[in-house]
């Protein structure tokens, strides 16, 4: 049976806040689970913040009845992580992240040593991933339609990369697809097995830089499309635009409250001036979570 994402955390919680998390379920909208040591609980909506109960509710910051996260709890949520094996998680701890079932990714917060490790853990952001099938239609047909690029923008919690799955699913389903998946929460492959549907025709490039990935599909993969997600460098800049003359198709995401902004830094203009996506689509925002608010022409 397919877990939900709080099922999955679930597992890696103490006892009083694992149970209090089960008994909320799946009913309400949460975005993130934010656990910092010395503090309550916190629960991330759309909209709002609240706070985790004993009782399994959600209550203000200064109700007697939310969980108080301890040191203690902390270091045994980390452990769970790791596996109880925190020493064979070197670049988890360097990155700041681990990457569950599903896609759920956990940030982690604390003291960094002098080789760049984190040690001292103080704060974990358990940030649920949603596959929602049918959020990109209407991008899939305009896409399919005029076999081109398509950038999609946005900023925290807005819902652009559940949006990016579930395109990559339609495309993939149809044409020869490669998904860069450098961390590994798109699709999330585990031994071997690609647990999220992100299309039949799609293979899955996971663990290396974007750039490195980009161009080893273009090289071995033959891919009509390849998606991925958060361009961020100089270096996926010289990967895509390298590509262009491949007969490549790329549909990534982006970080940036709205198009103006994502457009003046250096990295939106270059690729739009080199034509590489066709249209851009603006999210609406973490209040409306994989809400389209705008799609704009960029190139002929």
């Amino acid at each position: 049976m397919e877990c939900t994402s709080n099922e999955i955390i679930a597992q890696y919680l103490p006892h009083r806040i694992r149970e209090p998390l089960i008994n909320l379920g799946i009913r309400e909208n949460i975005s993130e689970l934010r656990i910092n040591s010395g503090r309550a609980a916190a629960l991330i909506y759309p909209d709002k913040v609240k706070y985790l109960t004993y009782s399994g509710t959600t209550a203000s910051a200064n109700n007697t009845a939310v969980i108080i996260v301890t040191p203690a709890e902390i270091s045994q949520i980390v452990d769970a992580l790791s596996h109880y094996s925190i020493h064979s998680c070197t670049r988890q701890m360097t990155d700041g992240c681990f990457v569950l079932r599903g896609g759920v990714r956990v940030g982690m917060s604390g003291i960094y040593n002098s080789d760049g490790v984190l040690t001292d853990i103080t704060g974990l952001n358990f940030r649920i991933s949603r596959n929602v099938e049918g959020c990109a239609s209407h991008l899939y047909e305009l896409v399919s339609a005029e076999n081109c690029g398509l950038l999609i923008c946005g900023g925290v919690n807005s819902g652009k990369t559940t949006v990016l799955r579930d395109l990559c699913r339609l495309i993939g389903n149809r044409r020869k697809t490669v998904l860069v998946d450098e961390r590994n929460e798109i699709a999330y492959t585990s031994d071997g097995v690609i647990e999220n549907d992100v299309g039949t025709l799609t293979n899955v490039l996971t663990g290396n830089t974007r750039a490195k990935s980009i161009v080893s599909a273009v090289r071995t993969l033959s891919p009509d499309f390849i998606f991925c997600d958060e361009l961020s460098t100089a270096e996926d800049v010289k990967a895509i635009t390298d590509s262009v003359g491949c007969g490549v198709n790329f549909c990534a995401t982006i970080h940036g409250k709205n198009f103006d902004e994502i457009i003046r830094r250096k990295i939106a203009s270059e690729l739009v001036k080199f034509g590489i996506f066709r249209y851009a689509a603006v999210m609406a925002g973490s209040e409306y979570p994989g809400k389209i608010a705008e799609i704009r022409r960029l190139a002929e």
